[in-house]
């Protein structure tokens, strides 16, 4: 894994023209309006959160809380006086009342992170972190129209970082001396631009959301905890159909691709010799035999 060691006094020339062209963008995009900045907490949000103060601008520095944050996560926001915003409905009841988000219905971040608190917005979207937004994204457009539901509920949303690498940001905030979030420094206080930040159990993930289950298992009974609700509440779902309990479902959702792979799985290989709770319980170290007594 990569970590950075900045020992430079000063910015290299390339990181210090991205600098000043994100502060000029910032400037004439705002003006002497109010701006917000879309603070998530990760490396990225404080890096726009230092440049929305280096350019002068008038803003707010929100924080949408999702009830599954990261530890820590809640204090470096105040730590940075950013605004934290509470949901109406927690992710757990989200999950109750609508089942399991998967990567194709993710409709927690629609109702967590996805909607509209200022006409205009700053945020931390790199190109570099995935292929898909290297695609969606272009440098020559730093500025776009977001519609939140419709096209009256649009922001205009500044884009002043689509070029920046790891290494910059990692640079940039060494140089101006912001800390980061804790998670991404290991015990020796290395910073690790790589290490991702994000909601704990994000179906987005799937590496990443495993491992968060395996260091937070609470994490993981909270979940089946509110699946159960779900499926006892919605006998008539489609997913009654396809698996025999919330356990299938959830094993279905977290560890597989397609379900031909996870039917293959379950009718030939691992699920024979136990059920889809047990192997979760010998995956990840914990019992949940208390969820049933709460049926």
């Amino acid at each position: 894994m990569t970590i950075w060691r900045i020992t430079k006094n000063n910015m290299r020339q390339e990181l210090e023209k991205k600098v000043n062209r994100a502060i000029r963008l910032i400037k004439n995009t705002v003006g002497d309006g109010l701006v917000e900045v879309s603070y998530s907490g990760g490396k990225d949000s404080d890096v726009i959160l230092e440049l929305t103060r280096m350019a002068g601008v008038n803003y707010r520095a929100i924080y949408k809380n999702t009830t599954i944050d990261p530890p820590y996560t809640h204090k470096h926001c105040r730590d940075n006086g950013v605004e934290i915003l509470n949901p109406k409905i927690s992710f757990l009841e989200l999950i109750a009342k609508k089942g399991f988000p998967t990567r194709r219905a993710r409709f927690c971040c629609e109702v967590l992170k996805e909607y509209k608190v200022m006409d205009m917005a700053i945020q931390g979207i790199r190109r570099s972190e995935s292929t898909a937004r290297s695609k969606r994204y272009s440098e020559s457009d730093p500025v776009i129209c977001r519609n939140y539901g419709s096209k009256k509920n649009h922001v205009d949303v500044i884009l002043p970082i689509l070029s920046w690498t790891d290494e910059d940001v990692a640079e940039f905030l060494e140089e101006r001396k912001v800390k980061a979030h804790p998670l991404y420094y290991d015990e020796q206080g290395n910073f690790h631009p790589e290490r991702r930040l994000g909601c704990l159990g994000c179906p987005l993930a799937q590496k990443a959301a495993i491992e968060d289950f395996k260091q937070y298992p609470n994490l993981l009974k909270a979940w089946l905890r509110a699946g159960l609700v779900w499926w006892e509440t919605h006998p008539n779902a489609k997913s009654h159909q396809t698996f025999g309990d919330v356990y299938e479902l959830f094993v279905h959702n977290l560890f597989y691709r397609t379900y031909d792979k996870f039917r293959q799985d379950f009718s030939e290989g691992l699920f024979p010799a136990k059920t889809a709770r047990e192997f979760l319980e010998d995956k990840f170290g914990v019992s949940l035999s208390d969820l049933e007594k709460q049926k």
